[in-house]
């Protein structure tokens, strides 16, 4: 028998494996599993040459998969001001000040994280708070959904932003209903105007975002990620630390649809790549946000009844776009929030397969915010994947207010989906919500929206681990403990399915290792 580079042994596994769902060794050798069993059973393959690790019984779950993050974004976000948490205006106000302080003169102030239900004053904030502390640096703080900025005068004076200017498809230029100025405030694609006026930042200051973020991910144990990336650069980057070997973790790339056509070009689809890098998805946002209230609804939202959300897409361009993109073989992966959006992509979708049918397209829909029977019914027909987030529930606390007790019942209903047969998997969001899975793990089984749909600890897992590497076509290799498979693992401090589940928050990842290489270790 060969031996093996590295063997785990004394550990507590959970493979995610049916067949064989517990086990206590893993031997590995060249990035891959190739035994899994007892102590005992997995002796053989130790040599002088192999590595072994004792782990005192702890923890070890199938490498943490990712199914939604933004990974640009949160390495922007890791860099810039962070507004999560604050409670008011003032505290807005003060944390802008600081950072104006240490920054020269007309240099841009960035900052993401700030919810209007958390502040003290129940409002949006406004160019003129801004103003007050910060009159000579263009700002712009993003709200945590991503789908509102506020701008302050100076930052709407450089992108050309006045009373007169008109909001493009699919956005919306708050303005004072006394004087017509406009408020600072950019839904949408409106918010495109002023960062078109943010210098973008230089490959060297990207590469670093983007490092900084993979080495906060594996932190958080996940060994795969399902990138949402915004420019042809962040591919560069990425095939860049994959050719120097410096990539700490893999990447199922999901590409803007407005790169279709560059991809078509170069004749690349859904799995070009390699173990570490591959194309997946591409994406298309049907609607925005339920705390932006851009979240695309049928009926209107319970606490601002002349509103419906918007789509960011007419039904005939909506299913122009998704035709076109299965035609030539991607995975679509669709943002839709709001019933009614969910309710557009379907028909494309179905418009879609009808008119070119595909076994496995495993197209998916993300986010899946508000549904209904018929809705949930449709997707399961359809084959569809439902790329959830379940830390919204917790970070969505205003959800009855927003939509009303009977909505709001049917918000995030993430046992239903299981248990009507939908193939659930789980992201972050990140920025937008914490990276960490056992975060996400935590709020499915702990959430208090809806208490009737919490799901047990083993199916919020499954979430990120085995349904994860399904949507990304790679189920084969990775997502459970077996042999044969990639040896991405995490470790853990404490075991998710014997304490309380109140306590799954506070369980540190330990060690994360990918293809048999450990990426990061707790200090």
């Amino acid at each position: 028998m060969q031996h093996a580079d590295l063997v785990l042994k004394d550990a507590n596994v959970l493979t995610m494996n049916s067949l064989e769902p517990y086990a206590e060794a893993i031997a590995i050798k060249d990035e891959k599993i190739v035994a899994v069993g007892t102590d005992k059973q997995i002796k053989p393959w130790v040599d002088k040459q192999t590595k072994v690790m004792n782990l005192d019984g702890k923890m070890v779950v199938p490498g943490f998969i990712d199914t939604h993050v933004h990974m640009r974004g949160f390495g922007r976000f890791l860099t810039r001001i962070n507004l999560k948490g604050i409670n008011s205006v003032t505290e807005m106000q003060q944390l802008l000040r600081d950072r104006a302080d240490k920054t020269q003169e007309e240099g841009w102030i960035l900052g993401r994280g700030w919810d209007q239900e958390r502040l003290k004053e129940k409002r949006y904030p406004t160019r003129w708070d801004l103003d007050k502390v910060a009159p000579n640096n263009p700002v712009v703080f993003t709200r945590v959904c991503g789908h509102i900025c506020v701008a302050n005068s100076k930052a709407l004076e450089l992108a050309g932003i006045t009373r007169d200017t008109t909001a493009p498809s699919g956005g919306q230029i708050d303005k004072d209903f006394k004087t017509g100025e406009p408020t600072g405030i950019l839904r949408e694609n409106a918010a495109a105007l002023v960062w078109n006026a943010v210098p973008e930042p230089g490959e060297e200051e990207l590469a670093e975002m983007c490092v900084l973020a993979c080495e906060k991910a594996v932190e958080a144990g996940l060994t795969s990620v399902h990138w949402f990336c915004h420019s042809p650069s962040e591919i560069r980057i990425l095939q860049g630390l994959r050719a120097r070997d410096e990539l700490p973790l893999r990447v199922f790339l999901v590409v803007p649809v407005e790169f279709l056509d560059s991809l078509m070009d170069a004749g690349l689809v859904t799995g070009f790549g390699d173990h570490m890098v591959r194309i997946g998805s591409i994406k298309i946002f049907a609607d925005g946000s339920l705390g932006a209230r851009t979240a695309a609804l049928k009926q209107p939202y319970d606490d601002e009844p002349s509103n419906r959300g918007m789509m960011l897409y007419s039904q005939r361009s909506l299913n122009t776009l998704a035709l076109k993109a299965h035609r030539v073989g991607f995975q679509l992966a669709i943002h839709a929030i709001g019933d009614r959006a969910v309710d557009m992509v379907l028909k494309a979708l179905e418009r879609t397969l009808k008119e070119a049918p595909r076994e496995n397209h495993r197209h998916r829909v993300e986010h899946v915010s508000v549904l209904n029977e018929n809705l949930i019914q449709r997707m399961k027909k359809l084959g569809l994947i439902a790329s959830v987030q379940p830390h919204f529930v917790m970070s969505d606390f205003w959800v009855e207010k927003r939509l009303g007790k009977a909505r709001a019942k049917w918000t995030y209903p993430f046992k239903r989906l299981i248990h009507q047969g939908v193939f659930v998997v789980g992201g972050s969001d990140c920025p937008v919500e914490p990276i960490s899975p056992l975060l996400g793990i935590y709020a499915a089984v702990n959430r208090e929206i809806s208490p009737q749909e919490r799901i047990t600890v083993e199916e919020a897992l499954s979430l990120y681990t085995i349904n994860a590497a399904y949507a990304s076509f790679e189920e084969k290799i990775k997502g459970s403990i077996e042999s044969g498979k990639l040896a991405d693992l995490s470790v853990l401090s404490d075991d998710l399915q014997k304490i309380e589940p109140s306590r799954i928050k506070d369980v540190k990842v330990e060690m994360t290792i990918v293809g048999g290489k450990v990426v990061y270790t707790i200090s």
